[in-house]
């Protein structure tokens, strides 16, 4: 059999046939994980709330402290709390460098929240496909 026959059988199966199921699960896959994802997000939403909460309102004072705008204090909220922190805004006052601490640890567990729950929701919509795919072999 030459290379061209081989592209066009593969186990006695067309490949625009394997392409296609490829795409039917990837599609699966990805609805699966996005339904997983949601779920625990929904699980989690308190926690998410109360650390958004705590980083928000600890950023609202900081920025009050220095004088800074919504915008800024937002930007500078986040920028710390994801510990990315490129010094472009910097609190003068101790009371609002002491304010810094529980925003980059409530970043921290955000990031940690993110990444466990995209993990699990992986982790599930593995589990689920397989358990699919488990069904339609027998």
């Amino acid at each position: 059999m030459d290379w061209p026959d081989r592209l066009q059988e593969e186990n006695g199966r067309d490949m625009t046939t394997k392409i296609g199921t490829t795409f039917q699960s990837s599609t699966r896959m990805r609805r699966l994980f996005f339904a997983a994802l949601f779920n625990q997000v929904r699980i989690l939403w308190p926690i998410f709330s109360g650390v958004l909460i705590v980083m928000l309102g600890a950023g609202a004072v900081v920025g009050w402290i220095e004088g800074w705008g919504v915008g800024e204090s937002l930007y500078f909220t986040f920028v710390t709390g994801l510990t990315i922190g490129y010094g472009d805004l910097a609190p003068k006052s101790t009371i609002a460098r002491i304010l810094i601490v529980p925003i980059g640890l409530c970043g921290i567990i955000l990031t940690g929240l993110v990444a466990a729950i995209s993990v699990q929701a992986l982790d599930a919509a593995g589990r689920a496909r397989t358990e699919q795919d488990d069904l339609t072999d027998t």
